[in-house]
C-alpha cells in the first residue's frame, strides 16, 4: 500500500480532488489518501503567521501521522500526477531519512494566487513532495509541538536533518510549470505559482493537463 499525504486547502478543495484523481488514474498498486485538512489534526494547532495555504506546515507531522513507522509520500494538492506514482514509490532509500527534488531556481513572479508574495529562499520548493522515511530516528522529533515551536526556515529546510540523510529525486517528480520549461515529459506537475482553478491561472503554462485532469472528476460526478 502506498501511502500519500496530500495538502489540503479548502480555498482550492478541487485542487486536491484533482490532483487525487490524476494519481489513481495511472497507479498500478492501491493508494491511500489522506489530505492534511487543519481540521483533522488533532493536537495541533497552526501557529504560524506566514505561508500561502493551509498545509504550509502540517506536511511535517506526516511521520507523527505514520505512528513512525514505514514509508508515506507528501505532495502538495497543487499537482497533478502524469505516470504512475509506483515509479517514485520505488525510489525509497532506507539509509536516507527523506528524499526530495534539491530545487535551485530564482523564481519568476514575485507574486503569486490569491495576492500572496513569492520569495526566493534556500531549498525553496524541496518540501512540496518528499518521499518521507517515517522510521528514521531522527524523524521522530517532528510532533505537533515540535512543528508548532520551529519557523518555516528550519523546517522546510530539514534543518534537523544533516545534509547527507536528504536524499535526491529526479526534477521529473517535481516539475515547476512556469519556474521551469514546458516539459511533457514530466512524471508530476507542480503549478506552484497558482493553480489553473484560480483566477488568473486559467491558461497558465501547461494549464491544460491541469483542465484535463480535472474533466475527469467532473465526469464523474456528472458535471
Amino acid at each position: 500500500m502506498i501511502r500519500l499525504f496530500v495538502g489540503f486547502d479548502q480555498r482550492e478543495a478541487i485542487a486536491y480532488h484533482t490532483f487525487c484523481q490524476s494519481v489513481i488514474a495511472r497507479a498500478s498498486a492501491p493508494v491511500s489518501f489522506t489530505p492534511l485538512a487543519l481540521n483533522t489534526l488533532a493536537g495541533y494547532q497552526e501557529t504560524h503567521t506566514d505561508g500561502s495555504n493551509a498545509f504550509i506546515y502540517s506536511r511535517f507531522l506526516t511521520p507523527f501521522l505514520c505512528d513512525y513507522q514505514g514509508w508515506a509520500i507528501f505532495a502538495d494538492g497543487d499537482m497533478i500526477c502524469l505516470a504512475d506514482i509506483a515509479e517514485l514509490w520505488a525510489l525509497r532509500d532506507d539509509a536516507k531519512a527523506v528524499m526530495v527534488v534539491k530545487h535551485d531556481y530564482r523564481t519568476k513572479a514575485t507574486d503569486k494566487y490569491l495576492g500572496n508574495k513569492n520569495q526566493d529562499y534556500p531549498r525553496k520548493n524541496w518540501s512540496s513532495v518528499t518521499l518521507w522515511n517515517a522510521a528514521h530516528p531522527l524523524n521522530r522529533r517532528l510532533d505537533p509541538r515540535y512543528v508548532m515551536q520551529h519557523p518555516g526556515s528550519h523546517l522546510h529546510r530539514f534543518a534537523w536533518l544533516p545534509d547527507e540523510l536528504i536524499g535526491e529525486l529526479p526534477r521529473e517528480w517535481n516539475w515547476l510549470t512556469t519556474e521551469y520549461p514546458d516539459n511533457y515529459e514530466a512524471k508530476l506537475l507542480h503549478y506552484t505559482l497558482g493553480t489553473p482553478c484560480f483566477k488568473g491561472y486559467e491558461k497558465a503554462d501547461m494549464a491544460e493537463l491541469w483542465h484535463a485532469a480535472c474533466s475527469e472528476v467532473n465526469q464523474g460526478i456528472g458535471v
